[in-house]
């Protein structure tokens, strides 16, 4: 296939399949897919409410066009699947996505057209999985009537410096042929290079393991900021000190949330077990991790008892409830654990994040968010949870006056080192 004769299709347009589809939609033509009616009638009107997409993003994209009909799907030849692999609740993986989309789109292939997954995966399922389906539903040859890609997405949501065009592209391909032409594919909107892996099982494996590494190394941060806390001594000034040397990783203690870190080791662990390997260490990262919303929760109980403060009833005002700083996004968020935790003392949990969707908040938590911080001194406590920088535009001082005279004030991440009241892990 010649890239000028490329027409896309992305199947997904949540965090990963938007942004991809309006950057491939400024050069090939690109049709935008999605099951959900209400978000392709958003982005017909040019309105993304995850906030990833700019107007101007939109108008850039010449070619781009969006749908939820499936018949439109067919006059495409690269088809980019970008839909959600989660885990259930035993925290196994949840391939019922990339199941339901593979056998959707196998009627749809014809001969010489492309598949590219982008869903985060075990090693092995792109080629055990999803290449089955295809060719069960297409009636078509895997490597001879069509082809199939992998290439793991590198989305950070929230982060407006590292986009997806300024981040390194793994790729790659069924065969030499197909792996050539994904990364000259990619090629054209990825001003910061593409990389080809040898395979696709080389390059599903390079993803899982990106967020293995830093699930690790937070839960190293975690479990040393607990050790420390038993000590009396502040877990940031000690990281702060040994990150004076050259080679030390700088890593903050905090709550692992969201749809990469907190989900991606346990496809490798699942795999791992498959195949006859306890991964013990991966393991023990992922129950620190895990228990660290309890732990949070409790400090924050230990230090109001310490005040000598009535919990039942008590007031605590939670700032931040998405996963991370500045960004809308409340997938598998951590802080609905803290504050479920909370609630299970019979304190008043009242729920600040401008950062997100108000409805979504309270669907989750149960809670009716407030749109503002109170000026009168309402509260006992204060979880400062995620350190969005309309906080820091906010200031201490009036989150401060927002508390009584002996408010706990938990800053999770040390947003405001200088502030004396502050505690952290």
């Amino acid at each position: 296939m010649k890239l000028s004769n490329v027409k896309i299709c992305v199947l997904g347009l949540g965090y990963v399949g938007l942004p991809l589809a309006v950057e491939f939609g400024k050069h090939f033509p690109t049709i935008g897919y999605d099951i959900d009616r209400l978000r392709v009638q958003e982005l017909l009107s040019k309105v993304d409410k995850s906030g990833q997409i700019s107007d101007s993003n939109f108008e850039d994209a010449h070619f781009l066009s969006f749908t939820d009909d499936l018949n439109v799907l067919q006059s495409s030849n690269v088809y980019i699947v970008t839909v959600p692999t989660p885990i259930d609740e035993n925290y196994l993986p949840d391939l019922s996505p990339l199941i339901s989309v593979s056998r959707m789109l196998g009627p749809k292939l014809s001969k010489g057209d492309i598949v590219i997954y982008e869903s985060t995966v075990y090693p092995g399922a792109t080629e055990e999985i999803c290449v089955p389906l295809l060719e069960e539903f297409s009636g078509l040859i895997f490597n001879k009537d069509f082809f199939c890609g992998y290439s793991p997405e590198r989305i950070n949501p929230g982060d407006k410096i590292n986009t997806i065009s300024s981040i390194v592209k793994v790729v790659s391909g069924s065969t030499d042929n197909v792996a050539n032409f994904i990364s000259n594919l990619y090629g054209t909107i990825i001003s910061a290079g593409v990389y080809l892996a040898p395979s696709i099982r080389v390059a599903e494996a390079s993803k899982v393991i990106e967020n293995v590494q830093r699930d690790l190394n937070i839960a190293l941060v975690n479990e040393l900021a607990m050790i420390f806390s038993r000590m009396g001594i502040n877990t940031i000034d000690v990281l702060k000190a040994a990150e004076t040397k050259w080679n030390f990783v700088k890593m903050r203690p905090g709550l692992v949330g969201g749809h990469c870190i907190g989900v991606d080791p346990y496809y490798l662990t699942y795999k791992a077990t498959q195949v006859g390997y306890t991964p013990n260490l991966i393991m023990a990262g992922r129950r620190v991790n895990e228990n660290m919303s309890l732990y949070v929760a409790q400090k924050l109980i230990d230090e109001m008892v310490r005040k000598k403060k009535h919990i039942k009833d008590s007031r605590i005002l939670v700032m931040g409830v998405t996963f991370k700083e500045n960004c809308s996004d409340l997938r598998n968020t951590k802080v609905l654990d803290v504050i479920k935790e909370l609630m299970t003392y019979n304190a008043r949990i009242d729920i600040f994040d401008p950062n997100t969707d108000q409805s979504e908040i309270k669907k989750l938590s149960g809670i009716s968010p407030i749109n503002k911080i109170p000026s009168g001194k309402t509260y006992d406590a204060i979880l400062i949870a995620v350190p969005h920088d309309s906080f820091l535009e906010i200031g201490i001082d009036v989150i401060r006056k927002a508390g009584k005279s002996d408010c706990v004030i938990f800053d999770l991440k040390g947003m405001f080192p200088g502030y004396s009241g502050n505690v952290i892990l």
